[in-house]
């Protein structure tokens, strides 16, 4: 198992924790704004697979109407910008995710990796990756498929296990600080 690195802890924990801060207010106006907006607790909780396999809850800001169940126009917003993801800030500072790793997905999927393919396992989850930069349309991409399932299956997900391999081997600060730059040079876009 690779050990993670001294240099990863100190970026996730110190800028996650500058982040928080600076970022506070911003927090408070969207957890009210999607409170409101879809007649229910502002923060979405979920069960998402994270480092060695354990599970883990994931907080984002919740996006969908609670009684139709359809995106809000906020959540739709929120979602385009990433800015539902913005919770994920406090799983870094619980040490549950990474600012960058494989994007954490839901049971059934990285748990049920085989072979070399479970060393993604001992990543911890991120904010971001270079699969989540490229797949970043994700939703778009599975709605225009005619089986969005097998193509995620087969297509997708094989796609980023292989970005993330990638990843694991090539794991270094300037790696990290790369995709962290590359992140939000596509986010202000």
């Amino acid at each position: 198992m690779k050990k993670y690195p001294w240099w990863k802890a100190l970026m996730d924990y110190g800028l996650s924790f500058v982040a928080v801060i600076v970022l506070l207010p911003v927090f408070l106006v969207l957890l009210i704004v999607a409170s409101v907006d879809t007649g229910f607790s502002g923060i979405f909780k979920q069960q998402r697979i994270g480092i060695n396999g354990d599970i883990f809850v994931i907080y984002k800001f919740r996006t969908y109407h609670s009684k139709t169940l359809t995106k809000s126009k906020v959540g739709i917003w929120l979602r385009k910008t990433k800015l539902d993801e913005l919770p994920q800030l406090f799983n870094v500072l619980k040490g549950d995710m990474s600012l960058v790793g494989p994007r954490p997905d839901i049971p059934g999927y990285y748990d049920r990796l085989q072979g070399e393919d479970r060393l993604v396992l001992q990543l911890k989850p991120g904010l971001t990756s270079e699969a989540g930069i490229m797949f970043r349309n994700e939703e778009d991409i599975l709605s225009q498929q005619s089986d969005s399932l097998k193509y995620n299956d087969e297509i997708l997900f094989p796609k980023k296990i292989k970005m993330n391999l990638n990843y694991y081997h090539q794991l270094s600060f300037r790696k990290d600080a790369q995709i962290l730059l590359k992140t939000f040079s596509v986010l202000s876009k």
